[in-house]
């Protein structure tokens, strides 16, 4: 599995990517980081207890793109959980609508399981 380190304001995280389950969105990500999409992106979005949300070049959560054009389908899958805090994923707008924007975890949130 690979793993992708973002640079912070608040430090280094470094996040593992589960290709064989997800593959199109960890290419998608992995692509991102190294053409540098992501350096000095905020979080613009933290709710307590819930999750921090950043990954738009713009700052307001509208903009971002993927590298496959504006959008891509969701890749869901039963065996990934959201069990704890740290558990990365794509933010969107509804169903199929991947871009750039992606959220981390802070506590456990199983209504997100597919």
């Amino acid at each position: 599995m690979p793993f992708v380190v973002l640079e912070t304001s608040m430090g280094s995280i470094e996040l593992e990517l589960y290709d064989s389950h997800a593959p199109r969105t960890c290419h998608n990500f992995i692509e991102l980081s190294k053409a540098g999409y992501y350096d000095n992106v905020v979080f613009h979005r933290i709710i307590k207890n819930f999750m921090i949300q950043g990954g738009d070049p713009t700052g307001t959560g509208r903009g971002g793109k993927s590298i496959y054009g504006s959008t891509f389908e969701d890749e869901i899958t039963r065996e990934l959980k959201f069990t704890g805090a740290g558990i990365l994923a794509m933010a969107n707008a509804g169903p199929n609508t991947n871009g750039s924007q992606f959220f981390i975890t802070l506590s456990p949130t199983p209504w997100l399981d597919g």
